[in-house]
């Protein structure tokens, strides 16, 4: 089985482009140019460049000693908190803005959640001297005060979004209105495997720069380039497509996804798509969606705000639904819990994204000798507050 997408951009039943008719000539003119693009030395030879010089690249591959010896496996962290920016996100941006220029766009808009995209987004316009505009929901300017600051620091203009549940689901609709009005002279920068394709594919290429590290990470540390499985958080799900993407058609190693589940799955206060979803379209593709029985899309909830999306990426709901992936979902109690064990262990403060990945070894037993890999994909510097608030430390 296929688990990367094919010429119609549909990852087994999800994918594709549901846009309106305004869109059409944006996504089309993506469409048709991102892998040449892609593709152009000079292109690749900026890309590295910045990802090496600017962002930091390669991130480590670090042996969690103290935390495989409390779980008895080997626990591998995938750095990607050490980005510049603090997370994965701007492996993705420092992609988009070089495609962004080719493609003739002067003008950037995205939306964001917790707000590393936005920064990452606000990061690479600063970079690149363009004019940046990002739309977040009026919940998360609250929740993730650092990170609106950085964004008005690097020049960006933060819209806040106030309809709906004031989140990364209503900032996203905001954004896609500004783009139908902008045509011309605009590029969304979108922040995850998500929107009409090409977004999820270019997305997960520009992302695969973390499991192609890991390979040659792995063979160096343990001498061969495979893991026994790599585990990733998943709200949209980039930085899960970033770890997968070179282990898709390697069914010797295991793909663990993790989700938010909130209070509880069935608490009514959840992001848990894979236990809740069905098949709905959301922002441009067709995927796997928390939604009422008539089709109106549920509000999601996760303590944290990477996590707090009603949907997954295609890329996912193809893992899911064919059974490549096996999808865990875990509580906020659990993903706090985790979170605080590897600052005590590891002397590493995790975002709470992060944390929820790091939950799943409490219950979900590995042999001794297994290699697992998990995307630490953010560090919890953004999160200070919430952890304050949670654990009372103050």
């Amino acid at each position: 089985m296929n688990y990367n997408v094919n010429e119609k951009g549909y990852y087994g039943d999800f994918g594709g482009a549901y846009i309106p008719e305004m869109l059409y000539p944006n996504v089309e003119e993506l469409r048709q140019n991102y892998i040449k693009v892609m593709q152009e030395p000079d292109f690749q030879k900026e890309f590295k460049e910045l990802l090496k010089e600017y962002v930091g690249r390669p991130t480590p591959l670090y042996y969690a000693k103290r935390f495989s010896e409390k779980y008895g496996t080997k626990v591998y962290l995938k750095r990607e908190d050490l980005c510049h920016t603090g997370a994965h996100k701007v492996n993705n941006t420092i992609g988009q803005i070089l495609m962004a220029k080719r493609l003739g766009k002067n003008r950037i808009i995205a939306e964001t959640g917790a707000g590393q995209h936005g920064v990452a987004t606000a990061t690479v316009c600063a970079l690149m001297g363009l004019e940046c505009i990002v739309y977040m929901g009026a919940i998360d300017i609250k929740r993730q005060a650092p990170n609106v600051a950085r964004m008005k620091m690097l020049g960006a203009t933060v819209v806040s979004a106030e309809s709906g549940s004031k989140t990364l689901k209503d900032a996203t609709n905001e954004a896609i209105r500004d783009w139908i009005n902008n045509p011309t002279d605009t590029h969304y920068i979108i922040g995850s495997v998500v929107g009409p394709h090409p977004y999820p594919d270019m997305v997960a290429r520009f992302q695969s720069v973390i499991s192609e590290e890991v390979k040659k990470q792995l063979l160096e540390k343990e001498g061969r380039e495979n893991p026994d499985y790599v585990v990733a958080c998943v709200g949209g799900g980039s930085n899960a497509a970033g770890i997968f993407y070179h282990y898709l058609d390697k069914p010797e190693v295991g793909i663990i996804a993790v989700e938010a589940a909130g209070k509880g799955i069935h608490s009514g206060e959840s992001a848990a798509t894979s236990a809740l979803g069905k098949e709905g379209i959301i922002h441009g593709s067709k995927t796997l969606l928390m939604q009422t029985d008539d089709g109106q899309i549920t509000e999601p909830y996760s303590i944290s705000a990477g996590l707090d999306y009603p949907g997954v990426g295609p890329m996912h709901a193809h893992l899911f639904r064919s059974g490549r992936g096996e999808f865990i979902s875990v509580t906020d109690a659990d993903a706090m819990q985790a979170g605080l064990d590897l600052c005590k262990l590891e002397g590493i403060i995790p975002a709470i994204e992060s944390s929820h990945a790091l939950a799943i070894f409490e219950d979900r037993k590995f042999r001794k000798d297994d290699v697992v890999v998990v995307n630490l994909s953010g560090r919890g510097d953004k999160d200070l507050n919430t952890y304050i608030e949670y654990f009372k430390l103050a």
